[in-house]
């Protein structure tokens, strides 16, 4: 019986009749992750959008409905973009830490002037003034 209670008790070792990796909503949300993203939600996804853009250019449906349809498919497919960016917003990995002191930038060297134009330029003299 003691045998029992510790093995129970250890960190670690889950149920022994459900292995570790074996968890059912891990599978179920693999599995609906798998059927919002896969090919067939993009089939129809993208007829959706096509359907109701021809709609709305016949003008049998509202703009406003148009756009939602169109920002959740975008919010749908791009859901693991936008989570992946706030986290990382959220946990600073977009800052860079640096261990050194910020180094001035060099001095600004302005480039040479210009020679100035010659005192006779005649700005309208050129190809199509014919010279004789």
């Amino acid at each position: 019986m003691p045998t029992i209670l510790i093995l129970a008790s250890s960190p670690g070792t889950g149920s022994l009749v459900d292995p570790p990796g074996s968890s059912v909503v891990v599978a179920a949300v693999a599995w609906l992750e798998g059927t919002l993203l896969g090919s067939a939600a993009t089939i129809v996804a993208v007829l959706a959008v096509s359907a109701i853009g021809f709609m709305m250019l016949a003008g049998r449906v509202n703009i406003r409905y148009g756009l939602t349809v169109v920002l959740g498919s975008f919010i749908l497919f791009g859901a693991s973009t936008i989570v992946a960016g706030l986290l990382s917003s959220l946990s600073g990995g977009d800052r860079v830490a640096s261990s050194r002191a910020a180094e001035a930038p060099p001095p600004m060297v302005a480039p040479p002037a210009a020679p100035p134009p010659p005192a006779n330029r005649d700005p309208y003299a050129g190809a199509s003034v014919p010279s004789r």
